[in-house]
């Protein structure tokens, strides 16, 4: 039988062609030839790499919160979640403008409208760090920015370089592409400053690329300009490239300083990655965007037409937001970022203040962004195994959430996102009290301390 004939009657075994057409009896209605049909159908290895840590532990808590008491929810990084922290009126009207112009309707290039890149580079030149147009690839969200970066820095078989504690993606990312993570550790008793030593003992001929995350999710450390010029210098020792998580720059508090770090450097190349979600208060529109900072040409243009390649597999992030990126960067008040950054400062003093004075608990202090570590003295809560039981229960009789650290590969912590209402902030924090006070106990020879 032809292969390419369909048959349609079991009985008079007429067929039809390719074209439809009765074609006459089939002669032969015997096996095809070649290999078995048969439906065989597998993810890809690819799909079956892909693993993302907060998924796979918070959808394995089977706990349902206290009824008595109203969830409060401190796990979630979106700052819109409770309405609280609204973008500002400049924002949401370039989006309205850019929509009721129909320009931006069809495809733009790959890598963003050029008149885009361009107020990007503009809004982030300065004169250490000079960018144009084409040092900018505009992506969908800083998550993709990430991934492309990944995707151009290294092969399968290669190994990043990663804080811990860390934000998971960069992990979900690496490994689904066949890239081993190694993990380098940040030092809580030093404001999470990174251990320069341990992380330039991880670095061999198969590291592809460093991540350095500044400011810092989960930690909210910012780190000072003398130790970023401390991590450049590893960098450039062992000639490994950065990818510079920035999404948090400049939502850094009042008594600290951000330093875009491709500023600080002079032979280091840089891929920095950033967007509009956090400091625009705007994450649903994912708009990020690359920064190539190459001073001494060592990407090359081989890394960035790499990029764009690649950038091509999704042909852009959207373009109504493209339209309004003009208006967003130019037209939002400094008013605005000021009054968020003073919240997220109140909030944080707040909740740091209230969780220090709990007996068991020892919060870091944060500097930026929208998050604290706290650190949980596990032999103080011995009918807890590790920080997953210690939140899950936590939710069981407080109905309070917040991330274990477990989540990001730092064990016997939790994580406090910090952009909740006050309200809630305080009502939370005292629920996470009467929840310590309840199980705390004396550690084994430390009854004289406790009875203090």
């Amino acid at each position: 039988m032809d292969p390419y004939m369909i048959q349609t009657s079991d009985s008079d075994s007429e067929v039809l062609d390719v074209h439809g057409n009765i074609g006459g009896r089939n002669p032969m209605p015997g096996k095809m030839k070649g290999r078995k049909a048969r439906w065989s159908v597998r993810p890809s290895d690819m799909s079956n790499r892909t693993f993302n840590p907060i998924r796979a532990i918070v959808d394995s808590m089977r706990v349902k919160p206290n009824p008595n008491k109203t969830m409060i929810s401190l796990s979630i990084g979106d700052p819109t979640v409770f309405g609280n922290l609204p973008t500002d009126l400049e924002v949401t009207q370039a989006m309205k403008n850019a929509l009721d112009s129909g320009k931006y309707n069809g495809y733009a290039p790959s890598i963003g409208y050029l008149s885009s890149r361009e107020e990007v580079a503009s809004y982030y030149h300065c004169a250490k760090a000079p960018l144009e147009a084409k040092d900018v690839i505009l992506t969908s969200g800083c998550s993709q920015a990430i991934e492309l970066c990944l995707a151009v820095l290294a092969n399968p078989g290669q190994n990043i370089l990663v804080p811990r504690p860390g934000f998971s993606l960069y992990r979900t990312l690496a490994e689904s592409m066949g890239i081993e993570v190694k993990h380098y550790n940040l030092l809580p008793e030093k404001s999470w400053e990174t251990d320069l030593k341990q992380m330039e003992s991880l670095i061999d001929e198969k590291t592809a690329c460093l991540i350095i995350n500044n400011p810092s999710n989960p930690c909210g450390s910012v780190f000072s300009k003398s130790h970023l010029q401390k991590i450049l210098a590893v960098a450039a020792r062992q000639c490994v490239p950065i990818l510079a998580d920035e999404i948090y720059g400049d939502m850094v508090f009042s008594d600290c300083k951000y330093e875009p770090l491709a500023a600080l450097s002079t032979n280091v190349p840089i891929l920095s990655c950033g967007g509009l979600a956090k400091r625009w208060l705007i994450p649903g529109w994912r708009l990020g965007w690359i920064l190539i900072h190459d001073r001494r040409d060592i990407f090359g243009n081989e890394t960035r037409d790499g990029l764009v390649k690649l950038s091509q597999r999704t042909l852009g992030p959207c373009t109504i937001v493209q339209g309004a990126l003009k208006s967003i960067l130019r037209r939002t008040p400094q008013e605005f970022y000021r009054n968020t950054l003073s919240f997220l400062k109140s909030n944080a003093d707040l909740c740091y203040g209230a969780l220090s004075a709990i007996p068991g608990l020892q919060p870091v202090c944060p500097s930026g962004a929208m998050y604290l570590m706290v650190g949980v003295e596990m032999e103080h809560f011995p009918e807890f195994e590790n920080d997953v039981e210690f939140t899950e229960r936590l939710i069981a009789e407080q109905s309070v959430h917040c991330l274990p650290g477990k989540c990001f590969e730092y064990p016997n912590f939790f994580r406090v996102v910090i952009t909740v209402p006050e309200v809630m902030m305080l009502e939370a924090c005292s629920r996470i009290q009467e929840f310590c006070e309840q199980h705390y106990h004396c550690a084994e020879g430390s009854q004289e301390e406790c009875d203090k």
